[in-house]
């Protein structure tokens, strides 16, 4: 074995973190509860100093697979504190009326997060630990993977830094993802959607409460593009319009803008204030929105990359950050299965996670037409009752898609699969559904003794119920 087939802790190995964004902020709380030398570097200033998030989402949808990360770490209480609890969409329509669609069961809910403090605590869990040092304001502009020589420039001139290994934790646009294409055989797959994102905000009342019904995402869906909403601590709500870059282009003028809101979220705009909402859509940028596939993650035991940097996916699944934090479980539950073999375990980690961060990258892009046409549908909200009827009566059995996703663990990649499954038996249960209606109808109209229309009825409804347990039952076969 070379000088790097072992991570033990007593020999103080050096770990180098490119990016102390969320997921490289709870790396490096993870590999300072293993004792590990770490060195964390960030382009940008310290966040709890200035606001390098201007301009994009203060929001996140934290649920089970990051909350789970976060618990074995320690770290969850203090965030979960911080939150708050969406047990629904809202949904709106043209005419103001508001509908809620539950996203699971009484008790399972997302919490909306501020971005921002969320990744000041974690800096603050692991910035007084010894082992631990975080350099901001030092941007990675190169080095040798191979010998893990990286090679950092800040205000005082460039630096070169060596790790036994180093993690790419730098975003979409990661300058180490770059650097590990030129040495391994990478597949690479860059999306852009042909849609944007611009922010409002919708402030408090005058009296300081929350102008909407706090514990809900608000969802205006609009077929074509959709506007959400989020509720912050300060009683505000963010608001994000997600649509087509031709839609964006079109709207020009203050008049362009009003006539716009008052055509399609005509509810909205007393809440946030013709005149802030005029500011503020002129102000904020259209942001892009980016799906990134890529394998394999590592380079022999040397480097591995992870969240963004690995699966950028756009936010219509509120995974990405549940994604990447699960990443960091993933990983040293990999880790201790190896901890003589680094390369072993980088392997395996691509290997096995690849398949789950490309099912969810697909999840997300059909969510954001779920999100912005589906749940006008009538067959869409019938189809929601059927899997909670379903989830009641085979509860170890049939789990919704949403609901496998965002409160279990179970890996994307079986949650797609089980779905497709479940997909297929509700076709079926609609035949049957049929089936039973017409034949119902007919009995009800040919047989001329009640006792034989009750017993005929009864029979078939029977034959159906069975039909239908025996192919649920079947899915964890």
């Amino acid at each position: 074995m070379g000088e790097n087939d072992t991570l033990d802790k007593t020999d103080k190995k050096r770990i180098l973190i490119v990016g102390a964004g969320l997921v490289g902020s709870l790396q490096a709380l993870y590999f300072a509860q293993r004792s590990y030398k770490v060195d964390v570097f960030e382009r940008r200033p310290d966040p709890r100093e200035t606001n390098y998030y201007a301009g994009r989402s203060i929001n996140l949808a934290l649920s089970e697979r990051g909350r789970a990360a976060l618990r074995l770490v320690g770290a969850e209480d203090h965030v979960v504190k911080t939150g708050i609890q969406m047990h629904s969409r809202m949904l709106h329509s043209h005419d103001g009326k508001r509908t809620p669609m539950p996203y699971g069961k009484k008790d399972q809910y997302i919490l909306s997060i501020d971005r921002r403090l969320l990744n000041e605590h974690l800096i603050g869990l692991v910035d007084s630990d010894p082992n631990i040092k975080f350099n901001f304001n030092d941007k990675f502009i190169g080095g040798d993977l191979k010998s893990g020589s990286l090679t950092f420039e800040n205000v005082q001139g460039k630096h070169e830094e060596k790790g036994h290994l180093i993690l790419g934790c730098d975003g979409s646009f990661s300058n180490i993802r770059k650097e590990l294409m030129k040495i391994t055989r990478m597949n690479f797959n860059q999306e852009y959607i042909p849609h944007g994102y611009k922010e409002i905000q919708m402030p408090c009342t005058s009296d300081g409460d929350f102008s909407m019904e706090v514990n809900y995402l608000h969802i205006w869906p609009r077929n074509t593009f959709m506007m959400i909403a989020l509720p912050n601590q300060d009683k505000t709500f963010t608001l994000t319009l997600f649509m087509p870059y031709w839609i964006f282009d079109e709207i020009k003028t203050d008049s362009d803008i009003l006539d716009f809101f008052e055509r399609e979220f005509p509810d909205s705009i007393p809440l946030i204030g013709k005149e802030k909402l005029i500011n503020e859509y002129r102000t904020n940028p259209v942001g892009d929105l980016v799906s990134i596939k890529c394998s394999p993650y590592h380079y022999k035991d040397k480097v591995v990359i992870m969240g963004d940097a690995a699966h950028a996916m756009v936010p219509f699944y509120g995974q990405g950050m549940n994604c990447g934090f699960e990443d960091c479980l993933v990983f040293h539950s990999i880790l201790d299965k190896h901890p003589n073999n680094v390369e072993e375990a980088l392997t395996e980690y691509s290997k096995t996670r690849n398949p789950d961060a490309e099912a969810i990258i697909d999840l997300a892009m059909y969510n954001y037409i779920e999100m912005r046409s589906h749940v006008n549908s009538p067959l869409f909200a019938l189809r929601k009752k059927l899997d909670g009827l379903l989830n009641m009566l085979f509860p170890n059995y049939w789990i919704p898609l949403y609901t496998m996703t965002t409160f279990t663990r179970i890996p994307y990649h079986e949650v797609i699969e089980k779905s497709k499954r479940q997909d297929e038996i509700v076709k079926r249960v609609f035949t049957i559904i049929a089936v039973v209606s017409i034949t119902t109808g007919g009995l009800m109209v040919y047989r001329l003794t009640k006792e034989q229309s009750i017993s005929s009825i009864m029979e078939l409804v029977m034959h159906g119920y069975t039909s239908l347990s025996s192919m649920i039952l079947k899915l964890k076969m």
